[in-house]
């Protein structure tokens, strides 16, 4: 079985979207590669299987490291460039709740300038 119906198995069982981490951590002796890095693998065939394949891929990536199948997907929104995942019902009769949006955190205010020597009060040659 290849990576990739592995992955398909664990996201149709949980119905949610999850980290490759996560579905590493689900599928645990199931997947077919016996690398060091399984996190790595399944990652690489999941961006690349999307990337190939576009909007015809069985999975889409909610956020960054983020995936669920596209059957899961009822449609993607866009709210302040970021994309959203709004999930249809799952088939066990629930609904998921739509992603909250993933937003970058805001730049840090640049330091305060600092005094040069000539601001500096009480020092140099009074004359």
């Amino acid at each position: 079985m290849s990576t990739l119906a592995v992955v398909e198995e664990i996201l149709r069982e949980t119905a949610v979207p999850m980290s490759v981490r996560e579905i590493v951590e689900h599928a645990a002796a199931r997947l077919p590669s016996k690398s060091k890095t399984p996190d790595t693998v399944v990652a690489r065939d999941l961006s690349m299987d999307i990337k190939r394949k576009g909007d015809t891929s069985l999975f889409v990536r909610t956020s960054p490291g983020r995936y669920t199948l596209r059957t899961l997907a009822a449609g993607v929104i866009t709210s302040e460039g970021a994309a959203v995942l709004r999930a249809a019902a799952s088939p066990s009769g629930t609904s998921m709740s739509a992603l909250p949006a993933a937003r970058k955190p805001a730049a840090a205010a640049p330091p305060p300038a600092r005094a040069r020597d000539s601001d500096v009060q009480g020092g140099g040659f009074a004359g």
